[in-house]
Protein backbone atom coordinates (compact mmCIF):
# COMPACT_ATOMS: atom_id res chain seq x y z
CA UNK A 1 0.00 0.00 0.00
CA UNK A 2 2.70 2.19 0.59
CA UNK A 3 4.80 1.81 -2.35
CA UNK A 4 1.37 2.48 -4.47
CA UNK A 5 0.70 5.91 -2.74
CA UNK A 6 4.00 7.08 -3.60
CA UNK A 7 3.59 6.84 -6.85
CA UNK A 8 0.08 8.36 -7.50
CA UNK A 9 1.87 11.51 -5.27
CA UNK A 10 4.61 11.41 -8.24
CA UNK A 11 2.68 11.55 -11.03
CA UNK A 12 0.41 14.19 -9.85
CA UNK A 13 3.31 16.42 -9.32
CA UNK A 14 5.00 15.60 -13.05
CA UNK A 15 1.14 15.82 -15.31
CA UNK A 16 1.06 19.49 -13.79
CA UNK A 17 4.87 20.20 -14.73
CA UNK A 18 4.04 18.75 -18.21
CA UNK A 19 1.32 21.48 -18.01
CA UNK A 20 3.18 24.19 -17.00
CA UNK A 21 5.74 23.41 -19.51
CA UNK A 22 3.09 24.22 -22.47
CA UNK A 23 3.72 27.64 -24.24
CA UNK A 24 1.48 29.99 -23.34
CA UNK A 25 0.92 30.84 -26.71
CA UNK A 26 -0.97 27.65 -27.90
CA UNK A 27 -3.23 27.90 -24.86
CA UNK A 28 -4.39 31.24 -25.74
CA UNK A 29 -4.68 30.49 -29.75
CA UNK A 30 -6.89 27.29 -28.71
CA UNK A 31 -9.02 29.59 -26.20
CA UNK A 32 -9.25 32.30 -29.42
CA UNK A 33 -10.62 29.57 -31.98
CA UNK A 34 -13.13 27.89 -29.50
CA UNK A 35 -14.32 31.11 -29.03
CA UNK A 36 -14.70 32.22 -32.60
CA UNK A 37 -16.59 28.94 -33.21
CA UNK A 38 -19.58 29.57 -30.08
CA UNK A 39 -19.48 32.62 -32.64
CA UNK A 40 -20.19 31.61 -35.32
CA UNK A 41 -22.64 28.84 -34.67
CA UNK A 42 -24.58 31.41 -32.77
CA UNK A 43 -25.76 33.68 -36.21
CA UNK A 44 -26.43 30.48 -37.76
CA UNK A 45 -29.01 29.49 -35.00
CA UNK A 46 -30.73 32.32 -34.97
CA UNK A 47 -31.38 32.45 -38.92
CA UNK A 48 -32.67 29.16 -38.97
CA UNK A 49 -35.58 30.49 -36.22
CA UNK A 50 -36.29 33.00 -38.55
CA UNK A 51 -36.67 31.36 -42.07
CA UNK A 52 -39.62 28.92 -40.67
CA UNK A 53 -41.67 31.72 -39.83
CA UNK A 54 -44.41 32.71 -42.40
CA UNK A 55 -44.26 35.98 -44.13
CA UNK A 56 -47.99 36.44 -44.65
CA UNK A 57 -50.90 35.13 -44.00
CA UNK A 58 -53.83 32.88 -46.56
CA UNK A 59 -57.19 31.52 -46.84
CA UNK A 60 -58.99 30.19 -49.56
CA UNK A 61 -62.69 29.11 -49.93
CA UNK A 62 -63.46 26.69 -53.35
CA UNK A 63 -66.01 25.04 -54.98
CA UNK A 64 -66.62 21.96 -57.41
CA UNK A 65 -70.26 22.18 -57.62
CA UNK A 66 -72.52 25.03 -59.33
CA UNK A 67 -72.48 27.84 -57.03
CA UNK A 68 -75.85 29.47 -58.82
CA UNK A 69 -77.92 27.23 -60.67
CA UNK A 70 -79.20 28.35 -64.02
CA UNK A 71 -81.61 30.94 -63.36
CA UNK A 72 -82.96 34.59 -65.18
CA UNK A 73 -82.02 36.66 -61.85
CA UNK A 74 -81.24 36.28 -58.23
CA UNK A 75 -83.18 39.44 -57.11
CA UNK A 76 -80.11 40.68 -55.63
CA UNK A 77 -76.58 39.43 -54.31
CA UNK A 78 -75.63 35.99 -53.47
CA UNK A 79 -72.81 35.02 -50.97
CA UNK A 80 -71.18 32.02 -52.94
CA UNK A 81 -67.79 31.78 -51.07
CA UNK A 82 -66.43 33.05 -47.79
CA UNK A 83 -63.44 32.55 -45.65
CA UNK A 84 -62.47 34.23 -42.50
CA UNK A 85 -58.31 35.17 -42.42
CA UNK A 86 -56.28 37.11 -39.68
CA UNK A 87 -54.14 39.86 -40.13
CA UNK A 88 -51.10 40.22 -37.38
CA UNK A 89 -50.48 43.91 -38.48
CA UNK A 90 -52.13 46.88 -40.54
CA UNK A 91 -51.23 45.66 -43.80
CA UNK A 92 -52.91 45.23 -47.61
CA UNK A 93 -55.51 42.37 -48.20
CA UNK A 94 -55.44 40.22 -51.82
CA UNK A 95 -58.23 38.59 -52.95
CA UNK A 96 -58.31 36.62 -56.33
CA UNK A 97 -61.69 35.38 -57.41
CA UNK A 98 -62.06 33.04 -60.39
CA UNK A 99 -65.50 31.70 -61.91
CA UNK A 100 -66.82 30.14 -64.66
CA UNK A 101 -69.61 31.93 -65.97
CA UNK A 102 -72.33 30.61 -68.21
CA UNK A 103 -74.45 32.39 -70.15
CA UNK A 104 -77.94 31.48 -72.41
CA UNK A 105 -79.53 34.19 -74.35
CA UNK A 106 -82.36 32.76 -77.50
CA UNK A 107 -84.53 35.17 -79.42
CA UNK A 108 -86.98 34.70 -82.32
CA UNK A 109 -88.48 36.71 -84.73
CA UNK A 110 -92.08 36.11 -86.65
CA UNK A 111 -92.49 38.30 -89.77
CA UNK A 112 -95.00 38.04 -92.74
CA UNK A 113 -96.45 40.54 -95.11
CA UNK A 114 -92.87 42.53 -95.04
CA UNK A 115 -92.74 43.80 -91.69
CA UNK A 116 -90.08 44.39 -89.73
CA UNK A 117 -89.76 42.06 -86.54
CA UNK A 118 -86.95 42.23 -83.85
CA UNK A 119 -86.66 40.33 -80.35
CA UNK A 120 -83.91 41.34 -78.23
CA UNK A 121 -81.97 39.13 -74.93
CA UNK A 122 -79.45 40.20 -72.55
CA UNK A 123 -77.88 39.01 -69.13
CA UNK A 124 -75.20 39.58 -67.09
CA UNK A 125 -73.09 38.38 -64.34
CA UNK A 126 -72.01 40.57 -61.84
CA UNK A 127 -69.60 39.73 -59.11
CA UNK A 128 -68.02 41.45 -55.48
CA UNK A 129 -65.36 40.62 -53.08
CA UNK A 130 -66.13 42.07 -49.24
CA UNK A 131 -64.37 42.52 -45.85
CA UNK A 132 -66.45 42.56 -42.86
CA UNK A 133 -69.52 42.65 -45.27
CA UNK A 134 -67.68 46.57 -46.95
CA UNK A 135 -67.20 46.13 -50.94
CA UNK A 136 -62.96 46.01 -51.89
CA UNK A 137 -61.91 48.40 -54.70
CA UNK A 138 -62.76 48.44 -57.50
CA UNK A 139 -66.20 47.47 -56.39
CA UNK A 140 -68.60 45.29 -58.62
CA UNK A 141 -66.72 43.73 -61.92
CA UNK A 142 -69.06 42.17 -64.59
CA UNK A 143 -67.68 38.47 -65.48
CA UNK A 144 -69.55 37.96 -68.39
CA UNK A 145 -72.36 39.71 -70.27
CA UNK A 146 -73.80 39.29 -73.57
CA UNK A 147 -77.07 41.23 -75.53
CA UNK A 148 -78.60 39.61 -78.43
CA UNK A 149 -80.81 40.77 -80.80
CA UNK A 150 -82.46 39.39 -83.96
CA UNK A 151 -84.41 41.45 -86.92
CA UNK A 152 -86.06 40.00 -89.53
CA UNK A 153 -88.21 41.43 -92.83
CA UNK A 154 -90.02 38.53 -94.15
CA UNK A 155 -93.01 38.14 -96.40
CA UNK A 156 -94.44 35.01 -94.73
CA UNK A 157 -95.72 31.66 -96.00
CA UNK A 158 -98.46 32.12 -98.79
CA UNK A 159 -99.21 28.58 -99.26
CA UNK A 160 -102.93 28.53 -99.40
CA UNK A 161 -103.36 31.98 -99.54
CA UNK A 162 -103.45 32.33 -103.16
CA UNK A 163 -106.51 33.49 -105.40
CA UNK A 164 -107.33 34.43 -108.65
CA UNK A 165 -109.30 36.92 -109.42
CA UNK A 166 -111.27 38.90 -112.75
CA UNK A 167 -110.50 42.25 -113.61
CA UNK A 168 -112.84 44.65 -115.06
CA UNK A 169 -110.89 44.35 -118.68
CA UNK A 170 -111.27 40.43 -118.30
CA UNK A 171 -107.94 39.72 -117.24
CA UNK A 172 -106.78 37.59 -114.40
CA UNK A 173 -104.77 38.00 -111.53
CA UNK A 174 -103.26 36.10 -108.66
CA UNK A 175 -103.67 37.90 -105.27
CA UNK A 176 -102.46 37.12 -101.91
CA UNK A 177 -104.94 36.92 -99.00
CA UNK A 178 -103.02 38.52 -96.40
CA UNK A 179 -105.48 37.51 -93.60
CA UNK A 180 -104.07 33.80 -94.40
CA UNK A 181 -100.80 34.51 -94.74
CA UNK A 182 -98.76 32.61 -92.02
CA UNK A 183 -95.36 34.43 -89.99
CA UNK A 184 -92.20 32.69 -91.38
CA UNK A 185 -89.76 32.27 -88.05
CA UNK A 186 -85.63 32.68 -86.99
CA UNK A 187 -84.58 31.17 -83.83
CA UNK A 188 -81.60 31.87 -82.53
CA UNK A 189 -79.65 30.09 -79.48
CA UNK A 190 -76.38 31.22 -78.04
CA UNK A 191 -75.16 29.14 -74.65
CA UNK A 192 -71.62 30.05 -73.57
CA UNK A 193 -69.37 28.73 -70.74
CA UNK A 194 -66.35 30.37 -69.83
CA UNK A 195 -63.78 31.19 -66.74
CA UNK A 196 -63.27 34.57 -65.47
CA UNK A 197 -60.96 36.21 -62.54
CA UNK A 198 -60.32 38.96 -61.35
CA UNK A 199 -58.20 40.70 -58.80
CA UNK A 200 -59.68 42.95 -55.10
CA UNK A 201 -57.53 44.74 -53.02
CA UNK A 202 -58.10 46.38 -49.95
CA UNK A 203 -55.41 49.17 -47.96
CA UNK A 204 -54.79 49.39 -44.34
CA UNK A 205 -57.05 46.36 -43.25
CA UNK A 206 -57.10 46.39 -39.52
CA UNK A 207 -55.30 44.23 -36.78
CA UNK A 208 -57.30 41.06 -36.29
CA UNK A 209 -59.77 38.32 -37.99
CA UNK A 210 -61.73 39.45 -41.29
CA UNK A 211 -64.50 37.70 -42.69
CA UNK A 212 -63.49 37.79 -46.74
CA UNK A 213 -66.54 36.89 -48.99
CA UNK A 214 -67.64 36.44 -52.95
CA UNK A 215 -70.70 37.64 -54.06
CA UNK A 216 -72.56 37.25 -57.53
CA UNK A 217 -75.62 38.26 -58.57
CA UNK A 218 -76.96 37.37 -62.10
CA UNK A 219 -79.21 39.91 -64.05
CA UNK A 220 -81.55 39.59 -67.83
CA UNK A 221 -83.97 41.70 -69.70
CA UNK A 222 -85.61 40.84 -72.66
CA UNK A 223 -88.11 42.24 -75.68
CA UNK A 224 -90.14 41.28 -78.17
CA UNK A 225 -92.43 42.19 -81.33
CA UNK A 226 -94.23 39.32 -82.29
CA UNK A 227 -91.48 37.19 -81.34
CA UNK A 228 -89.79 35.25 -78.44
CA UNK A 229 -86.68 35.59 -75.75
CA UNK A 230 -85.07 34.40 -73.17
CA UNK A 231 -82.18 34.94 -71.11
CA UNK A 232 -80.48 33.36 -67.99
CA UNK A 233 -76.87 32.74 -66.52
CA UNK A 234 -75.44 30.04 -64.05
CA UNK A 235 -72.29 30.32 -62.17
CA UNK A 236 -70.66 27.29 -62.34
CA UNK A 237 -67.51 25.68 -60.08
CA UNK A 238 -65.37 28.63 -58.20
CA UNK A 239 -62.56 29.39 -55.83
CA UNK A 240 -61.82 32.33 -53.84
CA UNK A 241 -57.84 32.64 -52.37
CA UNK A 242 -57.10 35.97 -49.67
CA UNK A 243 -53.82 37.03 -48.81
CA UNK A 244 -52.21 39.04 -46.65
CA UNK A 245 -49.45 41.11 -48.36
CA UNK A 246 -47.50 44.31 -47.61
CA UNK A 247 -47.35 46.94 -51.00
CA UNK A 248 -44.57 48.91 -51.97
CA UNK A 249 -44.11 52.28 -50.64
Amino acid sequence: MQSAFQKLTYRVPMFAACRSLLPMNLVIKKLSIGLLAVGLALPLAVQTSQAGQPGAQFAFSTSELNLIKQTSGTNGWVTILAAPIKTPSSKELYVSASLEAGLYTQTEVRSKNNKKDTSTASVAIQVQALIDGEPMPPGTVTYAARTQTLSATLEGAIAGCLRTVTNPDGTTSIVVDQNCVTPETINLILSTLNAASFNFVASNVPVGTHMVSLQARISSSTSVDTGTAEATGFVGKGTMVAQIVRAAQ
